[in-house]
């Protein structure tokens, strides 16, 4: 029964760090494209925080500091729930 629960933990614990590493890598290439697409922002903090957000959800970041959002549909479709106006920078 200890050996299964070793191993259980174990088997736990392997799956976890494997799941941090992708996301941390996820981070670190939404952080580099939104501080490239958030450059010329008036806003920048409050541009920062929808991007990395919209980056986080759809994966992709259109390049340039402006437009080009045909690049990424998914960052392109994203609207609030509320206002429904553009949720992604």
């Amino acid at each position: 029964m200890k050996i299964l629960s070793f191993t259980l933990a174990l088997m736990l614990l392997l799956l976890t760090s494997s799941y941090l590493q992708s996301t941390m890598a996820a981070s670190d290439f939404c952080n580099s494209k939104c501080n490239g697409r958030c450059s010329a922002a008036g806003k920048t903090q409050r541009c920062m925080r929808y991007c990395l957000m919209c980056c986080q959800e759809c994966k992709c970041v259109p390049s340039g500091t402006y437009g080009n959002k045909d690049e990424c549909p998914c960052y392109r479709d994203k609207v609030s729930p509320i206002t429904k106006r553009a949720k992604c920078p």
